[in-house]
C-alpha cells in the first residue's frame, strides 16, 4: 500500500518499516476486546508491526480476560495500568466517552493517541488523518490523533485524486452501511433475527430484510450525527471547507463492509478515463469497473480487504461537470483498523523519536 501526499508528488511505501531493530516500542490498544479492537490486534500482527512490549487494555468488566496475540497470551488491564505503562502508542476503539476522559492524560505524559472514536475528530489542532491523504497534518506536538469515520475514509480515498486534479464543488452521497458498524450489538440482532430468536436490540426496528435509513441520533437539522460527520470531515481531510456535501446514510443487513453511492460536481471538465486513471492510482484504491461482465465492487468480496474498491464510473449528464461513482470498502479495516495501524506505522516511521 503507498503512501499518497495530498499536496506532494511523493509516494512512499506505508508497508515497507524502516529498520528499527534499535527502538523499544511499546504500544498499547485501548478497547481490545471489542471488535474493532480485536480487528487492530489482528492488523497489528498481519502488517507486522514492531512491538517490544503490547499492553492490552479495556474497561474495568475485561479486567483479567485473555487475549492470545503472536503466540503470546496477554492479560486485559485497566485504563489506568495502561497510562501507568507509559507506552509510545496508544492505540483507542473505546467509545467517544472514554477517549474523552484518557486520551488527555496519555497524551500529557507523552504518549501518541490515535483515536477512533468522534471525541475528537473535529477539535481545533487535532489532526484527522487518512494516511494515504494527508500524513503531513502529523507532527511531533500532535500527540492526539483521530481516525475519521468509516464511511467518510473510504469516500475520500476515492475522492482525494479528483479533488486535487479539478477541484470538488460538490458531493451527494447515500450510504448502506452494514450491522458490523454498530459493534457486537449490530451483529448480534442480525444474527437473532435470521434466527427467529429473540434477543437484546441495536436498532429502533427489525434490521433482518429491512432497511434503516437513521444511523447515529438525528439532529436539529433534521439529519443524523453519522450523517454530518460526512459533511465535515470530508472538509476537514481534504482541506476545503467550501466543497458542499449533503448525506444521506442508511444501515442494511449486511454483515459487514459500508457501501456507498457518490455524485460529484467538480469545478473543472473532465474526461471519464482520466476519472479512472485517477483512480486507478491512488494508493489503496482498487477499480473495479466492467458493468458489462458484472464486474462492480460488492461488500461480499470486500471483506477481509483493506483496500477501497470503485466501479460503476460513469459521468452524470444532469449537471455540468458531473461525476457517479460507487465504493465499497471493510468499515473493520481500512475503514477503521486499518487506517489506525497505518497512522501508528507512520508514528513509529517518521515522528516517535526513541532515547
Amino acid at each position: 500500500m503507498k503512501h499518497f501526499c495530498y499536496f506532494c508528488t511523493q509516494i512512499e511505501d506505508f508497508n515497507e518499516v524502516k529498520p528499527i531493530e534499535d527502538k523499544k516500542m511499546k504500544i498499547a490498544v485501548v478497547g481490545a476486546t471489542g471488535l474493532v479492537g480485536s480487528k487492530m490486534l489482528q492488523v497489528l500482527d498481519e502488517q507486522k508491526v514492531h512491538i517490544d512490549e503490547l499492553i492490552v487494555a479495556a474497561s474495568e468488566r475485561s479486567v483479567g480476560k485473555e487475549i492470545v496475540f503472536q503466540g503470546k497470551t496477554y492479560s486485559v488491564v485497566s485504563v489506568d495500568a495502561a497510562i501507568a505503562a507509559r507506552p509510545d502508542i496508544a492505540i483507542f476503539s473505546a467509545g467517544a466517552t472514554a477517549s474523552r476522559q484518557y486520551a488527555p492524560r496519555f497524551a500529557e505524559q507523552g504518549t501518541f493517541v490515535v483515536d477512533n472514536s468522534s471525541a475528537w475528530r473535529m477539535e481545533k489542532g487535532v489532526p484527522l488523518v487518512v494516511p494515504e491523504i494527508n500524513a503531513d497534518t502529523i507532527t511531533p506536538d500532535t500527540h492526539i490523533i483521530a481516525n475519521p469515520n468509516c464511511s467518510t475514509i473510504q469516500m475520500v480515498m476515492a475522492l482525494a485524486p479528483i479533488h486535487k486534479a479539478y477541484g470538488i464543488k460538490r458531493i451527494v452521497v447515500s450510504t448502506y452501511q452494514s450491522v458490523s458498524g454498530s459493534g457486537q450489538k449490530g451483529v448480534n440482532q442480525l444474527k437473532a433475527e435470521r434466527a427467529g430468536a429473540s434477543g437484546t436490540t441495536c436498532y429502533p426496528h427489525p434490521i433482518d430484510l429491512n432497511i434503516l435509513p437513521h444511523i447515529d441520533t438525528f439532529l436539529d437539522n433534521g439529519y443524523t450525527k453519522e450523517e454530518m460527520k460526512m459533511v465535515n470531515e470530508t472538509r476537514k481531510i481534504l482541506r476545503d471547507e467550501h466543497i458542499a456535501v449533503s448525506s444521506t446514510t442508511v444501515r442494511v443487513p449486511v454483515w459487514g463492509g459500508h457501501s456507498e453511492s457518490v455524485n460529484v460536481e467538480t469545478e473543472k471538465p473532465f474526461e471519464i478515463d482520466d476519472i479512472r486513471r485517477l483512480m486507478a492510482a491512488m494508493p489503496g484504491v482498487v477499480v473495479q469497473d466492467d458493468p458489462t461482465n458484472n464486474i462492480y465492487p460488492m461488500p461480499l468480496y470486500a471483506e477481509g480487504k483493506d483496500e477501497v474498491f470503485v466501479g460503476r464510473i460513469r459521468r452524470d449528464f444532469s449537471v455540468e461537470n458531473g461525476l457517479n461513482f460507487w465504493c465499497v470498502a471493510d468499515n473493520l479495516r481500512k475503514g477503521a483498523a486499518t487506517n489506525a495501524v497505518q497512522i501508528a506505522k507512520y508514528l513509529i516511521e517518521n515522528t516517535i523519536q526513541h532515547f
